[in-house]
Order: C-alpha cells, then sequence, then structure tokens
C-alpha cells in the first residue's frame, strides 16, 4: 500500500509538512486547492505551485481530494454541461503533473454531516459525533451554524458561498429524487471518463458520510448495491471507488470486510478508519484500533494485504489528542498514530506470508 496523509495546504491546515515528514513511511501527500471556487478550472500555475511545494519535502503529489462537483451537476440543470467541460480542463491541467486519483463525492448540498465535532470520548480526547435523532430534527441552516462554528478554517464541502445558497439549493433538489441523481452521476461520468482514461487517471467517487438520506435529500453511494450500481455505468478502468471504512461502515449492514474481498480492486484510493456505532443509530469517530470502534480494521488490512493491495491509503478522521487545536477531524497526532497501527498490521500480515 502507498501510505499518504491529506493536508489542507499552506495557509488552511494547523499541520505543516515539516511535521508530517516526521511520520516513518507516508509516500505522498493528498491535496486539493481548497480556495479555488467549486466548478472553475484548476490552472496549471496554481496546480504547479502546490505539487512543487508538495514535492520539495520528498512527497508525491498523486492524489487529489477533492475536484468537487458542481451542484449544477448533480442537479442536471441546463448549466451542467459548461461545468462539466470545466471538469475535464481539470482532469487534463491534473494529469500534467502526474496526478493518478481524483477522489470525488456525488453528495447533494451538504457534504459529510456531524452533529458534534468536539464529542468527548472516555479517554479525554474528543472526535466528530453524529446524533441521529438530532439530525431528524434539525433545521439545515441550525447545522450549517453548528459547523461554520467548529472552525476558522474552511471545511470542504461546507464551503461559505455554498452555505449561502442552502435554502435556493433545497428548493431546486425537491425534483431531484434518487433515481434523477443516478442519472445524473451516470451523464456526468459517461462524459468526463473517456478523458480521464485518455490522461491515465482514476476517478474514485466517495461513499456519502452517513451513507443514508438526510433533511429528505437523496443519497446514492450507500451500499454494495451501490458499487455495483457505480461499475455497471462504465466498465473504464478509471471508473472506481474511494474505500472509505468509516462512511460505508457506519451503516452496522455494512460489512467492510466482505466488501473490501470484494471491491478494493476497483479502488485506487482507500480511507482507513474507524466509528464507534451505538444501538440508536448514533455514531462517533475512534481511534484507528479495532477494539476500539466497530468496524474490524485487522482484517480490512488484510484483505488488503492478500491482494498485496498497491493503491493509496490514507488513515482517516482522526481524534482530537493532547490539548491540540486543529480542524475538526484532521489533527496530526491521531492520525499519525492511526498510521502506525495500519504499518503495523501490514507489516505483519507481509511477514506471515
Amino acid at each position: 500500500m502507498n501510505m499518504t496523509f491529506r493536508w489542507y495546504g499552506r495557509d488552511n491546515d494547523t499541520v505543516t509538512l515539516d511535521q508530517v515528514k516526521q511520520i516513518p513511511n507516508v509516500k505522498g501527500i493528498v491535496w486539493a486547492l481548497h480556495a479555488k471556487p467549486v466548478g472553475e478550472v484548476w490552472e496549471l500555475e496554481e496546480i504547479r505551485s502546490e505539487v512543487e511545494y508538495i514535492q520539495s519535502f520528498g512527497f508525491h503529489a498523486d492524489v487529489v481530494e477533492s475536484v468537487n462537483i458542481h451542484e449544477s451537476i448533480k442537479l442536471g440543470n441546463s448549466e451542467r454541461d459548461q461545468y462539466i467541460e470545466k471538469y475535464k480542463e481539470t482532469i487534463r491541467n491534473l494529469s500534467k503533473f502526474g496526478v493518478k486519483v481524483i477522489c470525488y463525492n456525488f453528495m447533494p448540498v451538504f457534504d459529510w454531516t456531524r452533529t458534534d465535532m468536539y464529542h468527548p470520548l472516555p479517554d479525554g480526547s474528543t472526535a466528530l459525533f453524529y446524533e441521529k435523532a438530532k439530525v431528524e430534527g434539525l433545521d439545515p441552516q441550525e447545522l450549517v451554524q453548528t459547523v461554520s462554528e467548529a472552525s476558522d478554517l474552511t471545511l470542504p464541502g461546507w464551503e461559505p458561498e455554498k452555505m449561502a445558497r442552502i435554502g435556493e439549493l433545497f428548493e431546486a433538489y425537491k425534483e431531484i429524487d434518487e433515481e434523477r441523481l443516478w442519472e445524473n452521476l451516470s451523464y456526468f461520468l459517461q462524459a468526463i471518463l473517456p478523458v480521464a482514461e485518455e490522461c491515465d487517471i482514476r476517478m474514485g467517487i466517495h461513499p456519502d458520510d452517513p451513507p443514508w438520506p438526510i433533511f429528505g435529500l437523496p443519497r446514492i453511494m450507500t451500499s454494495e448495491a451501490s458499487i455495483k450500481r457505480l461499475l455497471s455505468i462504465s466498465d473504464s478502468k478509471s471508473n472506481g471507488l474511494t474505500f472509505c471504512t468509516g462512511s460505508l461502515g457506519a451503516n452496522p449492514l455494512n460489512n467492510m470486510v466482505d466488501l473490501a474481498s470484494k471491491y478494493a480492486r476497483y479502488s485506487p484510493f482507500a480511507h482507513i478508519r474507524n466509528v464507534k456505532i451505538f444501538d440508536n443509530g448514533d455514531f462517533i469517530e475512534t481511534s484507528h484500533l479495532t477494539s476500539d470502534g466497530s468496524i474490524d480494521i485487522t482484517n480490512v488490512v488484510k484483505e488488503l494485504s492478500s491482494i498485496e493491495y498497491e493503491g493509496y491509503v490514507r488513515p482517516d478522521h482522526g481524534r482530537h489528542l493532547w490539548g491540540e487545536k486543529c480542524r475538526p477531524g484532521y489533527g496530526l497526532y491521531d492520525r499519525a498514530l492511526g498510521i502506525m497501527y495500519l504499518h503495523g498490521l501490514w507489516d505483519a500480515y507481509k511477514a506471515s506470508k
């Protein structure tokens, strides 16, 4: 596996690449142009600036997370074709700097959703928490307020310019059900996959987080059936999955070990993290350690090892430890611990062969 670390840029992260360099065997930085408005073309010189900075620390910049999809594409409205053309140009521009994987998602309006950014855990740390009943009774504007107050840093998927249009977007999505959203995803992929394949870039769709509908909005990347349907859209080698154990795994009906055994080969990029699921549907992020959560991280890694997985891997949402002031879920310390746990599992399985 090719271990990476997600980083939000020189002006939008509390973690520095000097610090990441001290985590053993991290080969690459997962990056994006986070200040870029969704839907605009990523220009060559701004890509060059970020890639060369990352490479100056000895890392590769093979994985971008994310080139976000404009809402017009998800809605399938009259403006979608112009934004698809811009997306194609961004793919071509990224390929000129060696990018191999683009992670994206197709979640309407909201990206990942949590109700508490700093929920206390028994060990004294805090973590991202999802309270199901609270979401079911919450006004979307209240959720926007909760997230906006959680950090001074820009949170991907929660860009201020999009949050200012919440009412307008909810009105537009009244006409969009799951079937329409699938049709719009298929239209997008049929348009961009030939370009991605030509550029030797693999697209990896991220599962919905959480993997069920919220606020009446459709969600379509939620289960094994979703993965099968995604792969049926096109047999292009560029049509792939970002395999996220925490997102899919928040639904206990999704057996992540089984899904890893079946679909890891279609996944150029994997997010490996743990969550603890409660009987009432709530869940909280935990350490990556298998025994701390509800997901069998040990055997997920075993499945990846059994196929000698060569894709890109990163730890995902971590706890906030030792008083660290950081972006919610994206501090240095717990993700570094997660990397070492994943390395330990990988090395043990490799030695046993």
